[in-house]
């Protein structure tokens, strides 16, 4: 058994440990806010046991290992990492709701199916640092897309007539218990910002990979239409949030369409092969 493996599964252990205590004290009628330190601090506990467990699954020997279920662990790992440094700064207690569990579950995935492929031609220097810029932008962007889903039901919520506490159901209750919209539209444009300066890091590394291995800056396919045009449409969301103040469901859309682009140029479990080799 690997050590990505059991570091996976001591992860899952920690993380469910901490959505167990989150969700019985919201059952419980208490308030998950008021977990806040010792929750962070269970939490740093779980990413370090997770991150380890990515290093070893990914890095642990001379080649890089990548499969379906590492790429989401990745995605999840980062997304938790940005949640923990931002709730030092704000109360957003509330979204470990739902960002434990996931986290859990994912976990639990990465070590049932720890399958993947060794990643080709990663002897190269240039080629390894493109892969890892190329998969964090690729996470944090999911991330932000399921962040501005989550924020357009939440939203939606709100609107809805408003029940006496004693006839909320548990996903209500849930959601009710979900920072303010406004504080988490900040926290959306922060990771978008991540995400877009990761992307635009992703570009110039590729550009260098390839002009090494092939000669060519770009390579005129479909994966770099589809990445370039990605990354333009962050760039005018960003923009237009600085000059117009562009949000709700304006953000919504350009981040949805972003990410769908983003999605066009990296699909399936070919993901890595395809960004390292730029190739169908």
């Amino acid at each position: 058994m690997s050590l990505g493996i059991v570091f996976h599964a001591a992860a899952a252990l920690a993380y469910a440990v901490l959505a167990g205590g989150l969700w019985w004290r919201l059952q419980g009628a208490g308030s998950v806010e008021k977990a806040g330190k010792l929750a962070r601090v269970a939490l740093l506990g779980a990413l370090v046991l997770h991150g380890i467990g990515l290093y070893q699954a990914m890095l642990g020997n001379s080649h890089l290992f990548l499969g379906w279920a590492i790429a989401m662990s990745a995605a999840v790992w980062l997304g938790m990492v940005i949640f923990w440094l931002e709730s030092l700064l704000v109360r957003i207690d509330g979204l470990q709701l739902l960002l434990v569990p996931a986290a859990t579950a994912v976990c639990v995935l990465a070590a049932l199916f720890p399958q993947g492929q060794v990643v080709p031609h990663t002897d190269y220097g240039s080629l390894r640092v493109h892969l890892l810029i190329a998969l964090a932008a690729y996470a944090l962007i999911t991330v932000a897309a399921l962040h501005a889903l989550l924020m357009a039901l939440l939203d939606r919520h709100l609107h809805r007539p408003l029940e006496a506490p004693a006839e909320r159901s548990i996903i209500g209750r849930v959601l009710d218990a979900q920072p303010p919209l406004l504080v988490q539209e900040n926290l959306l444009f922060r990771v978008i910002w991540i995400g877009f300066a990761v992307l635009t890091a992703a570009v110039i590394s590729g550009s260098m990979a390839s002009l090494s291995l092939t000669g060519n800056i770009l390579p005129f396919d479909h994966k770099t239409v589809f990445t370039l045009l990605s990354w333009l449409t962050f760039g005018v969301l960003l923009l237009g949030r600085h000059i117009r103040g562009w949000r709700g469901r304006v953000a919504l859309r350009w981040t949805l369409t972003g990410f769908a682009f983003l999605i066009l140029a990296y699909t399936g479990s070919r993901f890595v092969l395809e960004v390292i080799l730029h190739r169908s």
